[in-house]
């Protein structure tokens, strides 16, 4: 059943296309800035390139001229609250930095919208592989507008699960601990280092499940919609 949109000023077939289009805009500028960049470290191993700023300028700026009053997130130090209106886009324009930087073609731009606490659109594009997945509150989830749906596995002994760890985690960590707890108890564990694509690949069924307990608002805005 479709749920109802509690906006009746803005379409979401308008956010969710403004979205998409700006997510093609920014996967377009990291192909392009692909090989070229120089990396700086925001802190130990947490790498930044000029490609995540440029692609954050970009969606900003599309988003921001359809949508004046709207609030932004975003992962490179983008806090901005343009009014009271009640829509706030969180931004990650390059999920996977370092998948990126080492040329390991596992990485994504990630968009969601959020009214007040609710999230109501989600864009994770995925510009390797030219695959798009949408979601809008209510209404199902899609890659490349085919519908996509969870796996059917319910036995963690048949499961393909990924986790993500924490930037610089030294072995001592716990979150290292729950990955070695967690080993003997399915078929596989991987770790990709995009929460963006994991979380949407959990949603279209090609994963049975991924855990993580470091992301920020825009590594999994967009997942958690999905």
């Amino acid at each position: 059943m479709t749920m109802p949109w509690p906006d009746a000023n803005v379409r979401a077939e308008d956010l969710l296309q403004v979205a998409i289009d700006s997510a093609r805009e920014a996967g377009a500028i990291l192909k392009d800035w692909a090989g070229r960049f120089t990396v700086t470290e925001k802190s130990q191993a947490n790498l930044v390139t000029e490609a995540d700023f440029a692609a954050q300028k970009a969606i900003h700026r599309r988003i921001h001229g359809c949508f004046r009053d709207h609030n932004f997130l975003g992962e490179e130090d983008l806090s901005e609250t343009n009014s009271d209106s009640p829509w706030r886009w969180v931004i990650d324009p390059l999920d996977g930095t370092s998948n990126y930087v080492h040329g390991f073609p596992y990485y994504a731009v990630n968009i969601a919208a959020e009214f007040g606490k609710e999230l109501m659109i989600a864009v994770t594009f995925d510009p390797n592989r030219d695959e798009l997945f949408t979601a809008v509150r209510g209404r199902g989830a899609f890659v490349n507008g085919q519908p996509i749906r969870p796996t059917r596995v319910t036995a963690l002994s048949d499961a393909m699960v990924v986790a993500s760890l924490p930037v610089a985690c030294r072995p001592e960590h716990r979150a290292v601990q729950q990955l070695l707890n967690v080993m003997p108890h399915v078929q596989t564990v991987q770790r990709t280092g995009s929460a963006a694509l994991n979380l949407a690949y959990v949603a279209a069924g090609r994963m049975d499940a991924f855990w993580s307990s470091s992301l920020k608002p825009w590594d999994m805005a967009a997942g958690i919609l999905l």
